[in-house]
């Protein structure tokens, strides 16, 4: 079993337009995801807006930076991500299909293997 990382990236505006009825059909489809995925979901979490996010690198000094919100030239940020673990790219792109920002318009979800340094 490999493990994979599943980023969901949208834009917040449109998250933040959903009405009630909306976050609840969007909900149920991510439980709808959860329960398929069973036991391979290993984490996974809702992030805060991108505007309260905070970045860190390294100054044009050599010492650390700090910024407010992330460095972004899309209207597209970074909103949650699961931890899978499934048999291969296969079985986990069959799961991450039932999550609802596949299908928005103004979403996706990133598949990316996670390296195992074992």
């Amino acid at each position: 079993m490999a493990k994979y990382m599943l980023l969901i990236f949208g834009d917040q505006a449109q998250w933040d337009a959903m009405t009630p009825e909306e976050w609840k059909t969007h909900d149920a489809a991510h439980e709808a995801f959860r329960d398929a995925a069973g036991a391979g979901v290993k984490g996974g979490a809702q992030l805060e807006s991108p505007q309260v996010a905070t970045t860190l690198r390294a100054g044009s000094d050599g010492g650390l930076l700090l910024t407010d919100g992330p460095f972004l030239e899309t209207k597209e940020g970074l909103g949650g991500y699961y931890l899978v673990e499934a048999d291969d790219l296969d079985q986990v792109t069959k799961l991450a299909a039932l999550l609802p920002e596949v299908r928005a318009s103004h979403s996706a979800v990133e598949i990316r293997p996670v390296v195992d340094h074992g």
